[in-house]
């Protein structure tokens, strides 16, 4: 059992841990969320996490057939993910969020449709930011790697949601964050984080290009 432990649960886990990285979203949760309520920001949270969750699943037992069914290819995925995120983070920098949703407000749109497309929880928290390209692809060789164990695949199935119950519970601390900000550090905070994001979404083109073979 210990070297089941040792040699299945315990790299899995760190694996996603560091890949998902929890503790480094839990900051960007606060940001892609500001200024909505607690109920909102708890609904966004619980819907990102079970989004996420579903992709991970699905990926994680049909993988290999997805991706060979549309001819997407991972590199294709991360560089698509990246440049998606780049729009947001730059939406980030600018407050062009901000500006809309009051805009919206005094709008004669009807009550809640804007929300509805511009839901966090889908994008970029759900996808790519929890279930990103390198959570997808980990998820699809550690079941791969143990494909006929399935002891060793509920495992890795366990260490998933594990990583995505922390996710969860990390989303619903830092919700009541906002409370302690005033509005100018809420803002500072927005664009700072801003700039992270913009970065990590260069980051996943970069490795995506590098996965094509574009660059060494």
């Amino acid at each position: 059992m210990t070297a089941f432990f040792s040699e299945v649960v315990l790299p899995a886990f760190a694996t996603f841990f560091v890949i998902i990285d929890p503790l480094g979203l839990a900051p960007v949760f606060v940001a892609l969320t500001l200024r909505r309520s607690l109920a909102e920001r708890r609904r966004i949270a619980t819907n990102a996490v079970l989004l996420a969750a579903g992709v991970l699943l699905l990926f994680a037992f049909l993988g290999e057939a997805i991706l060979k069914l549309f001819g997407i290819t991972l590199p294709a995925f991360r560089i698509a993910g990246g440049l998606l995120l780049f729009m947001i983070a730059a939406e980030m920098l600018f407050e062009k969020r901000t500006q809309r949703r009051r805009q919206a407000a005094t709008s004669a749109e009807p009550p809640g449709e804007y929300e509805r497309v511009d839901d966090a929880w889908v994008f970029p928290l759900g996808i790519p930011l929890i279930a990103g390209p390198g959570a997808i692809t980990s998820a699809i060789l550690l079941m791969g790697q143990h494909k006929g164990d399935v002891l060793a695949q509920a495992a890795v199935i366990g260490t998933i949601l594990l990583v995505l119950l922390i996710t969860w519970l990390l989303f619903r601390i830092v919700s009541h964050a906002e409370r302690f900000l005033s509005a100018t550090a809420i803002g500072a905070i927005s664009r700072l984080l801003g700039i992270i994001l913009a970065a990590l979404a260069v980051q996943f083109v970069l490795a995506g290009l590098k996965g094509a073979g574009l660059l060494s």
